[in-house]
């Protein structure tokens, strides 16, 4: 009797998973990396930095899984695996009573991401950021946020912006999150050549999901870190701090001071060696930057280190 339950369990569960595949776009087999059955927390609304980097391309924020439960990877700019290609967001999905997470991609098209609006040029379909124009990607300023000083490569176009009374910030496709299927373009790109995460996007996922503060299980939907303006590099949640000011009890009203001075004083700096370089920062000067920044960083750790030994 034992035998036959097992049996029975068995050929049971591989229906379930038989059944789930038929649920999945062909080719998207092999991108299908995670099936839980919790939905992900919505999107978090958060502000995008500036693009550090002419030619860097965004890649929006988004919910994993790991070990201890899903964690936010911050949305980051990073520099494309080569000229030409474009970000695909990863989605979840629900079929067959779970939730399953389709890995993003770089190709010459953005393909389907699950009609998810993750902002930022990425509004369900297609991606209204910014365009190649030969070697050269232009940013559209209307939905990205550029530092014309170091991008000089822009134009403007308001019309894909849709305003509405309505946040949608759900993180999923399917029964109780976005209904929405691939558009024959979409299809198309999603059996175009695709390149992988890349190194520097697999380690910032890494990363994020080392990080306590990023798990929902520890943020309730709300993590301290939702953007950075490049991988490994300054956590643009130090401005967004400022924001939250004591309110988060992330930072004193003293510290909250010092960052704005400091981050005054560094951007000033900046704009003054890029005006007398013909808008460009010299080797030294870059250097000069990283190290007061670096200091930064370290003043704000004492400030917070001081402040615990003295019980405040």
């Amino acid at each position: 009797m034992r035998t036959f339950l097992k049996t029975r369990n068995l050929i049971s569960g591989c229906l379930l998973l038989a059944a789930l595949f038929m649920l999945i776009p062909a080719a998207s087999f092999a991108d299908v990396a995670v099936s839980i059955t919790v939905a992900p927390p919505a999107i978090p609304v958060y502000e995008q930095p500036i693009c550090p980097h002419e030619g860097y391309l965004w890649t929006p924020g988004y919910w994993a899984y790991g070990p201890n439960g899903y964690f936010w990877v911050p949305g980051v700019w990073v520099e494309p695996p080569q000229v030409g290609v474009l970000w695909t967001p990863g989605y979840w999905g629900f079929a067959g009573g779970a939730y399953l997470w389709h890995r993003g991609y770089w190709g010459p098209h953005v393909g389907f991401y699950g009609g998810i609006n993750y902002g930022f040029g990425y509004g369900g379909v297609g991606f209204f950021g910014g365009r190649w124009n030969g070697g050269v990607f232009a940013y559209n300023t209307a939905v990205m946020h550029v530092d014309r000083t170091v991008v000089r490569n822009v134009y403007e176009d308001r019309t894909v912006i849709h305003n509405t009374t309505i946040v949608n910030r759900t993180s999923f496709n399917g029964e109780g999150g976005v209904r929405a299927r691939p558009t024959s373009d979409e299809r198309t790109a999603m059996h175009e050549q695709h390149f992988q995460q890349t190194s520097g996007q697999i380690s910032h996922e890494r990363t994020a999901g080392n990080d306590h503060s990023q798990w929902a299980s520890e943020n309730h939907g709300a993590p301290r870190t939702a953007a950075m303006d490049s991988v490994n590099g300054r956590r643009f949640n130090q401005q967004g701090r400022v924001a939250n000011g004591v309110a988060s009890g992330q930072l004193t009203p003293h510290e909250t001071a010092n960052i704005e001075h400091n981050e005054g004083k560094i951007n000033h700096e900046v704009a003054a060696d890029r005006k007398a370089n013909d808008g460009h920062l010299t080797a030294q000067e870059h250097r000069q930057v990283e190290h007061q920044q670096n200091r930064e960083s370290k003043q704000i750790y004492n400030d917070k280190h001081n402040d615990r030994k003295e019980g405040r």
